[in-house]
C-alpha cells in the first residue's frame, strides 16, 4: 500500500477540497495522512479513512507562522517516510520538496490558488519576490501537477514547461432532491478576508426583501460586524461564524439565492474557481457571481448565474433583486443547476484524480 502525505497550513475539519482527495484516494487504497496546524478554535476533526495531523505553533499568522509552520512540518516530516509527497500551495511546498529529494520519492503539486498572485502578495513587492522565487526554483523540477481551474492550468503550464492537470473543487452528487420550499434568505459562504466584496454586499441589502446570511470568519470578521451594526438595515444581515461543513449545507440549501462575489485584486482573484460556485449549484440555487474567465466560461455552457461585472453596491442590489423578481429567470436558472451537477460533481473529478496519482512512478 503507497502512503501519501498531503501537507496544507489552514484547520482541516473546514478544507472541503482535501477531505475529498483524502477520502478518495483512502477508498482507492492508498494510505494517506493530512497535515495542518491547530487553530485556537479548531474543533475535533471527525472519524475519516485516512490520519489526520495537527502540529501546534505558536503563532498563528504573519511571517513567524509561515517560519515556524514550515520548520516543523520540515523535522515533522523527516522522520517520516511517504511514497509521495503531496504539497498544496506554495506556502508548504518547501519541506515537503526538500524531504522528497532527501528521500528519493515523487514530488507533486496542488495548486488551490494563483499563489504569487494573491491580494496579500501582489501588493508587496519584497514578498512578492521572494515567493516568485520559490515559485521559479521549484515548479519547473516538479513533474506531477494539478489545479482548480483551467486558466491557473494554462498559465504554470506554458510558464514552467509542466503539466498541470484539472481537478476542480466540486462537491459529492447526492441523491438529495432540491428543497422547494425557499427560505427568503441570501447565502454567502467562506472566508470574510479582503477582496471579497462582502462590505457592499451588506451596503447593497438595503432595498433587497431578504435576509442575509453569511457563513465564515477571517481577517475582517470583527470589522465586517461593527459595521453591520452601523447600518439601518441590519436586522437583515445575520453572521453565522465558522459552521462545519453538513450544517453549511443545511442553510445554503434553504437560501433562496447565493452570493460569490470576488474583488479583481490580483490574477489569482481574477482566475479563481471557488467552490462556493459549485456549493451553491448542488443546493440548486441561483447565484449572483463575477464576470471573471472561469465563472463566464462555465455560466456560458450551463447558465446558472446572474454575472456581474464590478463590486458597486447598486449593481449587486440589482442583480439579487432581479432573481428575487424575475420568477421565470429564477426558475430557468434553478432547473439549469439540476443538469449542471450532474456533469460539476466529484463522482466526475475523482476519476481523474485516481488516474493522476495511478500515473506517478
Amino acid at each position: 500500500m503507497r502512503k501519501i502525505i498531503f501537507t496544507v497550513t489552514n484547520d482541516l475539519t473546514y478544507d472541503q477540497r482535501m477531505q475529498r482527495i483524502c477520502t478518495t484516494l483512502a477508498n482507492a487504497g492508498y494510505a494517506v495522512t493530512l497535515i495542518g496546524f491547530l487553530k485556537n478554535r479548531s474543533v475535533r476533526t471527525d472519524d475519516r479513512n485516512f490520519e489526520q495531523v495537527r502540529l501546534k505553533v505558536f503563532f498563528k499568522k504573519g511571517k513567524l507562522f509561515f517560519i515556524e509552520y514550515n520548520m516543523k512540518l520540515f523535522f515533522w516530516l523527516l522522520f517520516k517516510r511517504f511514497d509521495i509527497y503531496c504539497g498544496i500551495d506554495l506556502d508548504t511546498l518547501i519541506p515537503v520538496f526538500i524531504n522528497a529529494k532527501l528521500k528519493g520519492k515523487p514530488n507533486v503539486y496542488d495548486a488551490h490558488e494563483y499563489y504569487t498572485e494573491l491580494p496579500e502578495i501582489v501588493d508587496r513587492p519584497l514578498i512578492k519576490k521572494i515567493w516568485l522565487l520559490v515559485e521559479k526554483t521549484l515548479l519547473p523540477r516538479i513533474k506531477y501537477n494539478y489545479t482548480v481551474g483551467n486558466t491557473i492550468a494554462d498559465i504554470l503550464s506554458k510558464k514552467y514547461k509542466r503539466d498541470y492537470v484539472v481537478i476542480r473543487n466540486v462537491p459529492v452528487l447526492k441523491d438529495n432532491a432540491t428543497v422547494t420550499d425557499k427560505e427568503n434568505s441570501i447565502i454567502y459562504q467562506g472566508a470574510l478576508n479582503k477582496g471579497r466584496g462582502i462590505e457592499n454586499l451588506m451596503l447593497a441589502m438595503k432595498d433587497v426583501d431578504a435576509t442575509l446570511y453569511i457563513a465564515g470568519q477571517g481577517d475582517l470578521s470583527i470589522k465586517l460586524r461593527t459595521m453591520a451594526n452601523s447600518l439601518d438595515h441590519k436586522d437583515k444581515i445575520r453572521f453565522l461564524g465558522y459552521v462545519r461543513p453538513e450544517e453549511l449545507k443545511q442553510y445554503t440549501n434553504k437560501a433562496k439565492i447565493g452570493v460569490n462575489l470576488v474583488e479583481n485584486m490580483g490574477l489569482s482573484y481574477y482566475y479563481s474557481l471557488s467552490n462556493k460556485f459549485f456549493d451553491y449549484i448542488h443546493a440548486g440555487i441561483p447565484q449572483v457571481t463575477m464576470n471573471f474567465p472561469e465563472y463566464a466560461g462555465l455560466n456560458t455552457a450551463f447558465n446558472v448565474a446572474v454575472l456581474i461585472d464590478d463590486l458597486v453596491p447598486e449593481t449587486i442590489n440589482n442583480a439579487i433583486n432581479r432573481l428575487l423578481n424575475d420568477e421565470v429567470l429564477y426558475h430557468q436558472l434553478q432547473l439549469n443547476t439540476q443538469k449542471a451537477k450532474t456533469e460539476l460533481n466529484w463522482q466526475q473529478e475523482e476519476k481523474k484524480l485516481i488516474q493522476f496519482y495511478k500515473t506517478i512512478e
